[in-house]
């Protein structure tokens, strides 16, 4: 199987909430779409620094990172990050990676959404079809 992408679209948690609140209007929150590379051998999602830059996610920590390349990086985790696909989202941190780094979609929201990479046609997919379910065992 080769490299696997999806349209991932990202939105700003703490923005949505705000437009909840009556705070924000609904059409201020920013909602991109993003084709991004599926890693399921990545856990935490990384968005880029020009990403970072339109959304202005809060910062959270920073974290060392092993790029593909074999090279270590500080990286700022910034979040929460609102990720949906098709009909489910999941919310989570995002490491911040250098300008001109692709974007990766990883494991944890994978997990919240419910979702795998299907191993003969390399596209994302429901485990469950109609909707995300939650396992607890």
């Amino acid at each position: 199987m080769g490299l696997v992408y999806a349209d991932i679209e990202i939105s700003n948690s703490f923005e949505k909430e705000a437009a909840r609140r009556g705070l924000l209007d609904k059409d201020a929150v920013k909602t991109m779409n993003f084709h991004m590379m599926v890693d399921t051998g990545v856990m935490m999602p990384a968005i880029n620094e020009t990403i970072q830059q339109v959304f202005n996610f809060p910062f959270m920590e920073r974290k060392r990172a092993v790029l593909a390349d074999g090279r270590m990086i500080e990286c700022d985790v910034v979040g929460p990050v609102d990720y949906r696909w098709q009909n489910r989202t999941s919310s989570c941190k995002a490491l911040v990676l250098p300008e001109g780094c692709e974007p990766l979609f990883g494991a944890i929201p994978m997990e919240e959404m419910d979702i795998y990479v299907h191993p003969l046609s390399g596209r994302l997919m429901g485990n469950h079809p109609d909707y995300p379910i939650m396992m607890l065992k």
